[in-house]
């Protein structure tokens, strides 16, 4: 569905830019493409005093294990760290999650309704995975869902390109992080 309009009230998550994932990400999708619109993104929603909510992962949830870890050992000092280019601030909200999605193993559904947010702006890596756990879980607890789609990417481009085609036409609206930033200056002016 095309991007046609933001939630007085809307809150941007940017799902698991840390140093651990994005190198995992080929450059078929341009990652320094997405973490500048990502960072964009959140510039723009932080000048305007909405949330940004940062996500980053640092397990996997418990459950069958029929597959093998996709990493063995212990991660990297430093894995989890979100990446610099996201310039944190001290107002932003930061998730750490040990599932695909935010919602389903955090406290931050609760801290976003209590803010009065309606709607979700979502970015990040993996398209398939950790952006679309995270805008189906958005989805489910209520939350109108907006996906930036240049602004997200998957080492699976096949993955990527199904979320898009398939799936999130279902959950909500999609633009450019361009398209975003515009209807948040044409809100407020």
């Amino acid at each position: 569905m095309a991007l046609t309009t933001l939630d007085a009230n809307t809150a941007l998550i940017i799902v698991d830019l840390q140093k651990g994932i994005i190198g995992l990400v080929p450059d078929t999708h341009s990652m320094g493409d997405v973490i500048k619109r990502s960072r964009a993104l959140a510039d723009a929603f932080r000048e305007r005093g909405l949330p940004v909510v940062l996500v980053n992962v640092v397990g996997g949830a418990p459950g069958r294990t029929e597959q093998p870890p996709r990493q063995s050992g212990p991660r990297p000092q430093g894995w989890a760290d979100l990446i610099p280019e996201l310039n944190q601030q001290p107002g932003d909200i930061v998730v750490t999650k040990r599932t695909w999605g935010v919602f389903a193993s955090t406290d931050l559904e609760a801290q976003l309704k209590a803010l009065g947010v309606t709607q979700v702006v979502v970015t990040g890596v993996a398209t398939g995975t950790g952006v679309e756990a995270t805008a189906r879980q958005a989805y489910e607890a209520g939350f109108n869902v907006t996906l930036a789609l240049d602004a997200m990417a998957d080492p699976r481009s096949q993955a990527h390109d199904y979320s898009i085609r398939n799936v999130f036409p279902r959950l909500g609206e999609m633009g450019t992080t361009q398209e975003i930033i515009e209807l948040l200056r044409n809100r407020s002016a």
